[in-house]
């Protein structure tokens, strides 16, 4: 059973069809027949509460090339200026390029100018362990695997190793990598690598490509890491610097390839294009992941070149580890659907801090987007469980479909169900282009201080049956839950500087007390106990207003037109939190 639901077509504009409404955990939704073009990828019926195993179940599993399989010949490989000497059988010399014809296990040791390959039986499994080498190849790829079934690659406990290759490359090229492979690559052991992609790519394989551990450093012109089928990181330290993608895997012939799984590891990717990024599924499960994408979120993102922090073309699946990301565009995107459940998320954009075509869902985790234009995304927003601190220079929540500008309800959906949500933003804090709901957890909206836009701005009905809801900010386009909700709310208009104590007092009682975090002229409240028609005292720094819950406030429609997805960043960059300067836009 294809549980993902999706299929992979020719690159084309994203369009959504329809958006799926029933209940209030509506997290699945069903796509266009078209894909982007930044991924050449499409979704049908994505289905954003799945988590990384059931994601994983229509993918194929990685092959882990284990080094003790190898077997056959062996040899050891001394490498000496422009040529080599051998110990055993397996490998030839032909002047500067050494060459392994067999399956078996092979250690290299010292420094050449030329080249190695692999040109073994397509049924050999290769082991190729660097224990101090140094290879530099000016006229193409430094060590280039052009045929076998698995290869591996061990740095030596302790060792230093380099792999440099040429400044360009025909078109035509086969290998075009300083680390080449056609077969499935492993790479793993105790010592270091520093490979530098001078024409192309750093590390390419065909196939898989696994990193179980030592310690990478990748420049690359363009993508450092990159496996065609997949790419998997468990264990090791990875340092990359690419003028293309960081991490990539592109496979776009099959639906159950194409996909990047980091399980553990710590890497650090600073990159012109995207951080992190796959055809089909990002899924990150455990690690350290720092990214800086396009230059950071100072920058205007490039309307020419994807810069995002992490991009999965169908999912983005996050269950674990900790992600800091300073991407010019989003910080984590897919075409399809995001789903948040654990781990810890530090997000700096100059666009959007989590972006869904579809549906963004979020059961766990804590997540801190420190500045963005918008903080979270989709055509649905459903929020469970977790923490989530938002910082926008527009929106806070924004559920659009990308079908633009609208004051009528468009079928979106923000549901919140639990959780510990706080948004600070200067467009609408809260804001659907369909409907809203709310039915446990706690929502805190700072909203703006422009009376252009409003703390919470809903098209359709904003019902809430249970949790705490505080939204403050300006009077021009203020707004109030549904009339009829079954948890009672209060509206007051009543002004406040940063600072200020804002209290609701029940009948002498303080039922709710904030700090307020900026300026509001208006301040909606419901929570337990909230009764429609009894009165309420809104207290600010001691002074009382007295209001009538249910009344007050626009209530149904949404005061001003909602913003549509992708609408990127008009000027400047996105304001910062905790004093991060505002930065040049370019």
């Amino acid at each position: 059973m294809n549980t993902k639901n999706r299929i992979l077509l020719a690159a084309a504009p994203f369009a959504l069809a329809g958006v799926v409404l029933a209940g209030c955990s509506a997290t699945t939704a069903t796509s266009g027949s078209s894909a982007t073009t930044e991924t050449a990828a499409a979704v049908q019926d994505v289905d954003a509460t799945l988590t990384a195993e059931q994601v994983f179940a229509d993918n194929e599993d990685a092959t882990t090339v284990d080094a003790e399989e190898a077997s056959g010949s062996a040899a050891s490989v001394t490498l000496s200026g422009d040529t080599a000497t051998v110990d055993g059988d397996g490998v030839t010399v032909d002047g500067s390029t050494v060459t392994i014809t067999a399956g078996g296990t092979y250690t290299l040791t010292g420094t050449l100018e030329g080249s190695v390959v692999v040109d073994a039986p397509e049924d050999a499994v290769v082991a190729i362990t660097l224990d101090d080498v140094a290879i530099s190849n000016t006229a193409g790829s430094a060590l280039s695997v052009f045929s076998a079934d698995d290869v591996a690659i061990v740095l030596a406990d302790g060792s230093t190793n380099s792999l440099s290759d040429a400044a360009s490359y025909a078109d035509d090229a086969e290998a075009n990598a300083a680390l080449y492979s056609d077969a499935d690559l492993t790479i793993s052991g105790g010592g270091s690598l520093a490979v530098t992609g001078n024409g192309n790519d750093g590390i390419t394989s065909k196939d898989d490509l696994k990193i179980l551990g030592g310690t990478l450093t990748v420049t690359a012109a363009d993508d450092g890491l990159r496996g065609k089928d997949s790419l998997t990181i468990e264990g090791g330290t990875i340092s990359v610097t690419a003028g293309g993608d960081g991490l990539t895997s592109d496979q776009t012939d099959d639906e159950a390839q194409g996909y990047l799984w980091v399980s553990g590891g710590e890497i650090e990717v600073t990159s012109t294009g995207d951080g992190l990024s796959a055809a089909t599924d990002v899924v990150v499960t455990g690690g350290e992941i720092a990214v800086s994408s396009g230059g950071g979120s100072t920058r205007t993102p490039s309307e020419d070149v994807s810069s995002k922090a992490l991009k999965g073309g169908v999912y983005v699946v996050i269950e674990g580890g900790t992600i800091d990301a300073d991407a010019a565009d989003d910080a984590v995107h897919s075409n399809g659907a995001v789903h948040v459940n654990a781990g810890t998320l530090t997000l700096a954009t100059g666009d959007d801090g989590i972006h869904a075509d579809v549906a963004l869902y979020i059961d766990g985790g804590e997540t801190d987007v420190t500045r963005s234009y918008e903080g979270l995304e989709s055509a649905q927003i459903t929020i469970d469980a977790g923490t989530v601190f938002v910082t926008a220079s527009d929106d806070g929540l924004n559920a659009s479909s990308g079908s633009g500008e609208s004051m009528q309800d468009s079928g979106e959906m923000i549901t919140i169900n639990g959780g510990d949500v706080t948004v600070d933003a200067e467009g609408d804090g809260f804001d659907s282009n369909g409907s809203a709901t709310m039915t446990g957890g706690t929502l805190t909206i700072w909203g703006p201080t422009g009376n252009g836009n409003g703390a919470i701005d809903v098209n359709g009905t904003f019902d809430i049956s249970d949790g705490t809801l505080l939204a403050a900010g300006s009077a021009g386009m203020a707004m109030a839950p549904t009339t009829d909700s079954a948890q009672g709310w209060v509206f007051a208009s009543v002004s406040g500087t940063a600072g200020s104590t804002v209290q609701i007092v029940s009948d002498g009682t303080v039922v709710a007390e904030y700090t307020a975090d900026k300026a509001f002229a208006t301040v909606v409240y419901s929570g337990n106990g909230i009764v429609s028609g009894d009165e309420y005292d809104v207290v600010v720094d001691g002074v009382t207003t007295t209001v009538t819950a249910g009344e007050g406030g626009t209530s149904g429609m949404g005061g001003q037109p909602g913003g549509g997805q992708g609408g990127g960043m008009p000027g400047g960059s996105a304001p910062a939190r905790d004093g991060q300067g505002e930065g040049d836009a370019s």
